[in-house]
């Protein structure tokens, strides 16, 4: 089984919380970590932009990610967000063994 971690930038801690739980609730990803106090510099519309966000990372297996991917997109407030998934290369087997578990009911 690959596993993933994706990370997604969202605009509010309100909003990285309704996203971490509806996909855990989901069993689309296994867990979210939730960061935030973060500043991000982007070019956006033809300018430098700076903003504060919050980072959610998530932890699932590779197959999920395009469900992942398009959830995200349906619940995000912005026209382009970011969703990259980066792979777990090594891990405890307990805690892999756990994440595939607990997203298991959605493949």
């Amino acid at each position: 089984m690959e596993y993933i971690a994706v990370n997604i930038t969202c605009g509010s801690m309100e909003e990285a919380e309704k996203i971490s739980k509806t996909l855990v609730n989901e069993k689309l990803v296994a867990c979210a970590n939730i960061l935030g106090g973060m500043d991000s510099i982007f070019w956006w519309e033809g300018k430098v932009q700076r903003t504060s966000e919050v980072l959610v990372m998530m932890k699932t297996v590779r197959p999920n990610f395009d469900k992942v991917a398009a959830r995200v997109k349906e619940l995000h407030s912005y026209q382009v967000p970011e969703i990259i998934a980066f792979p777990i290369v090594e891990g405890s087997n307990d805690y892999l063994k756990w994440i595939e578990s607990s997203v298991s009911a959605n493949r």
